[in-house]
């Protein structure tokens, strides 16, 4: 019979814990997401209220570019990470897995 290296009571010393946020890490995080979905509100409203994810995305990352600040290579993902908090403004007119959204609420 195999031996445990750890025994039952020990703790390891080097354990890997769960990344966690300061409170202001996370306030910011969802500023940053916020601003993100009043963009993507925005671009879905200049574009007659639906548009697919990538027209999304790519306008986007233009007004990004537009008001002088960074687009970086994570955009794509916080983009859709927005849409999806933020689903009380947004849905998926066809359905789960569609890649055409629409506005369905203004941001307050």
């Amino acid at each position: 019979m195999a031996q445990n290296p750890m025994p039952e009571n020990s703790t390891r010393q080097n354990s890997i814990r769960p990344y966690s946020k300061s409170p202001a890490a996370q306030s910011r995080a969802i500023a940053f997401l916020e601003s993100l979905a009043r963009d993507v509100a925005l671009v879905l409203k200049s574009l007659g209220g639906s548009a697919h994810q990538n027209v999304v995305i790519d306008c986007v990352a233009a007004m990004k570019r537009q008001r002088g600040e960074p687009v970086t290579q994570d955009l794509r993902t916080a983009v859709v990470e927005a849409f999806e908090r933020y689903s009380q403004w947004f849905t998926r007119p066809f359905g789960e897995g569609s890649m055409r959204w629409a506005l369905i609420a203004d941001p307050a």
